[in-house]
């Protein structure tokens, strides 16, 4: 997926996820709405990933840890 965002970017990667019905804890979690349901998968809702206040809720909750987030403004 390739993102929008100019700060952050963040991952879910769909090989690890094992979907929301197993887990969805970074859609429960996320205080900001940076997730949402997309059927069983999590998606990342591009226009609130520069919302992520980096509150690390959603890499806690991903049992399979297939979550990421990259600051982009890091070199």
């Amino acid at each position: 997926m390739s993102s929008t965002s100019e700060f952050i970017r963040v991952d879910v990667n769909m090989n690890t996820c094992v979907g929301i019905t197993q887990c969805g804890g970074c859609v429960r979690v996320c205080p900001v709405g940076i997730f949402q349901k997309n059927g069983d998968a999590p998606a990342v809702v591009a226009k609130n990933e520069d919302e992520c206040i980096l509150c690390e809720l959603c890499l806690q909750a991903c049992k399979p840890r297939a979550i990421t987030i990259k600051k982009l403004y890091e070199t």
